[in-house]
């Protein structure tokens, strides 16, 4: 049982299979928050997770927290609300605004790892057109939204946000009916909480998740799939 150190001049991550159990899934520690970074985590089912003032901790739990794209359903009272809402809804129309208020949720709540320096790796990957966001929309306000990382067939949820009641669950639902447009065929929500539970995300062993990942890194999306545009989203 070790934590490995990463050398910033080198990027490279062990397997994921050696992440410890306890804390479950801290698997490496060190290299840099950096798209080349990011996107090579990603793509061996790793990601980032820590506090202001700690050095960066590479993760991957087992199991892991996932649903698929067809599974998400909005349940009767929600349909019901998000017809009267007025929600309107778009695709990485204010990516920025969308990480700046999780940040800022997070910080209200319980503490963010949304540091300074994560929320400027994360712009710099939706401009390089890896990381994308969606937005729900009140009054021409933003009140909620999410954002993401697209592997080929698989995105890997990161956060959301809610400033008026159900927006998050919006942005969550719009997102399985886009991610079904684009063929996407996983979700990753990295570990199952309560509130996503309640959202129908569900535990994968982290084995499963990695075997499909594999395969889903693969998959090739079109270019102009995360075009930034308004969406017309039918709870």
């Amino acid at each position: 049982m070790a934590l490995y150190q990463l050398d910033p001049q080198h990027i490279y991550f062990p397997p994921a299979q050696l992440a410890l159990e306890s804390p479950n899934g801290l698997l490496a520690i060190g290299g840099e928050l950096k798209p080349a970074w990011l996107l090579k985590a990603y793509k061996n089912g790793i990601f980032p997770w820590f506090n202001p003032g700690e050095p960066i901790l590479w993760w991957s739990p087992d199991p892991r927290g996932v649903i698929r794209p067809n599974q998400i359903q909005a349940n009767k009272s929600l349909r019901k609300y998000l017809k009267k809402s007025g929600f309107s809804y778009s695709v990485n129309r204010a990516f920025s605004q969308v990480i700046q208020n999780c940040a800022t949720l997070r910080q209200k709540t319980d503490g963010t790892w949304i540091t300074n320096e994560m929320i400027q790796a994360y712009i710099e990957l939706h401009q390089q057109g890896h990381a994308h966001s969606i937005e729900v929309w009140q009054n021409q306000q933003l009140v909620g939204g999410l954002y993401g990382i697209n592997i080929g067939g698989l995105f890997c949820g990161e956060s959301m946000f809610h400033l008026v009641s159900n927006a998050s669950k919006a942005a969550f639902n719009c997102l399985g009916q886009v991610c079904q447009q684009l063929n996407i065929q996983l979700i990753d929500c990295q570990m199952v909480n309560p509130h996503l539970e309640t959202l129908g995300v569900y535990e994968m062993s982290r084995n499963e998740f990695l075997t499909e990942l594999s395969n889903l890194a693969q998959q090739t999306i079109s270019a102009d799939a995360w075009i930034a545009r308004e969406l017309i989203y039918e709870p």
